[in-house]
C-alpha cells in the first residue's frame, strides 16, 4: 500500500474475528493491495477465551502502527462490528470485513474510486465478492451455498458504510448473535431511512473453508434470525433484502407429516400412518435429489446428502419455532439523528461506474 488515504476518502477497516488463520492471510491481502490504505484497522478479537495466541502476530509488519486490537466479548458479529467501527476514531467511511475473506490486488484503489463517486446520499457500497469453485468437478452442496454469497446483497463479507449513518442507524442489531442476516437487517434500515446503497468496483475473494459433514445441519439456526427479520421488516422482507427464501414451508410440511405418521402409529392407525410416511419419506428423497443431482456425485457426499436431507427439515423447524421466543414481540430500533433530509427518495439503489 502506498499510505494513509486523503481525507476526503479516509477510511478504517474493522475485522471481527474468532482467531481463524485466514485472519493472516485477509490481512496481508489488505497490506499489499494497491491504492491508499487505511488510516486505521481494528481487529475485533470475539473469542470465547482470548487468552490464546495474541492476534498481532497476524497483522502484517506495515499495519501494524495502525492496527488497534479489542475484545469482542464473544457477543457475537453484530456486537463486535460495532465495537470495532465505534473504537476505528473520527473517520468518515469504515469498511468492514470477514477475517476469511481475501481483497483483491487493486482492491485499495478501486476502494478510493467508490468512495470519490459517492453522492452524499450514498450510506454504503457492496464489493463484488468472488467465490472461486473447483474447475475439474461440479461443486458440493456446502460449495454451493457459499457461492450464493457472490449474489447476495450488502453482505459485510466486504461492506462499507458511513460513519454518519451508521451513528444515525445506531449500528448492528446486536439481538443478532449469528453471522446471518444482521447485514441484511441493517441495509433495510438504512434504506428505510432514506439512504441509497450502492454496489462499487472492488472485488473480494471469498474462499470455500472445508466444513463437516452436518454443517449443513447447523446452518438451520439461522431459521430463527428469519423469525426477527420478519417481526423487524414484515413478511416481504426476503424480496425487498433480495434474499434467499430458503425452504422453510417445505420442511415444516416434511417435519409435520413426519409427526403424524408416529402419532398415527402409535394411536393405532395404521393406513393414516402409512400415508403421513409416504409423505414424509416423497418429500425427503425430493430435498435429497435436489441436492444430490447438481453436485459430483461421490458416494461420500451422496450419504451426506442422505443423511443431512433427513435431519434438516426437523432441525429448521426446531429453530423456526424457537425464534418466536425471544424475538415473538421484537421491535425495529428507533433511528437517530443525522439520517438524509426527509425529502430523499426510500428504496433507491445505484450501481458506481465500471
Amino acid at each position: 500500500m502506498t499510505g494513509p488515504a486523503a481525507p476526503s476518502g479516509e477510511y478504517a477497516v474493522v475485522v471481527p474475528t474468532l482467531g481463524r488463520p485466514s485472519l493472516a492471510r485477509c490481512l496481508r491481502a489488505l497490506a499489499e493491495a494497491d491504492g491508499p490504505g487505511p488510516s486505521r484497522v481494528v481487529v475485533v478479537d470475539d473469542r470465547p477465551d482470548p487468552a490464546g495466541a495474541p492476534l498481532t502476530a497476524a497483522v502484517p509488519p506495515s499495519l501494524r502502527s495502525r492496527t488497534l486490537v479489542v475484545p469482542g466479548g464473544a457477543r457475537g458479529p453484530a456486537a463486535a462490528r460495532n465495537t470495532g467501527w465505534r473504537a476505528a476514531g473520527d473517520v468518515p467511511w469504515i469498511v468492514f470485513l470477514d477475517d476469511d475473506v481475501v481483497p483483491g490486488p487493486t482492491w485499495a484503489d478501486d476502494l478510493a474510486l467508490d468512495l470519490a463517486g459517492a453522492s452524499v446520499a450514498i450510506a454504503g457500497i457492496a464489493a463484488r465478492i468472488d467465490v472461486p469453485l473447483p474447475a475439474d468437478r461440479r461443486p458440493t452442496d456446502w460449495e454451493r451455498n457459499i457461492a450464493g454469497l457472490a449474489g447476495a446483497r450488502w453482505i459485510t463479507a466486504d461492506m462499507v458504510y458511513r460513519r454518519r449513518a451508521l451513528e444515525a442507524a445506531g449500528g448492528f442489531d446486536e439481538r443478532f448473535r449469528r453471522a446471518f442476516r444482521e447485514d441484511a437487517d441493517l441495509a433495510l434500515r438504512m434504506l428505510d431511512a432514506g439512504w441509497t446503497l450502492a454496489e462499487g468496483r472492488r472485488t473480494t475473494t471469498h474462499p470455500v473453508r472445508p466444513a463437516g459433514r452436518w454443517a449443513s445441519v447447523r446452518l438451520q439456526a439461522g431459521n430463527a434470525d428469519d423469525v426477527l427479520m420478519s417481526r423487524l421488516h414484515g413478511h416481504g422482507w426476503w424480496q425487498r433484502a433480495e434474499a434467499r427464501r430458503g425452504r422453510l414451508p417445505g420442511h415444516l410440511a416434511v417435519t409435520a407429516a413426519g409427526l403424524a405418521a408416529a402419532v398415527c402409529a402409535l394411536t393405532g392407525r395404521p393406513r393414516a400412518a402409512a400415508a403421513c410416511l409416504g409423505g414424509w419419506l416423497a418429500g425427503t428423497t425430493e430435498f435429497a435429489l435436489a441436492r444430490i443431482l447438481p453436485g459430483p456425485r461421490t458416494p461420500d457426499e451422496i450419504a451426506t446428502m442422505a443423511l443431512t436431507s433427513a435431519v434438516i427439515p426437523p432441525v429448521a423447524a426446531f429453530h423456526w419455532l424457537r425464534g418466536h421466543f425471544p424475538h415473538g414481540t421484537a421491535r425495529a430500533r428507533p433511528q437517530r439523528a443525522g439520517a438524509p433530509a426527509p425529502g430523499h427518495p426510500p428504496w433507491v439503489e445505484e450501481r458506481l461506474p465500471s
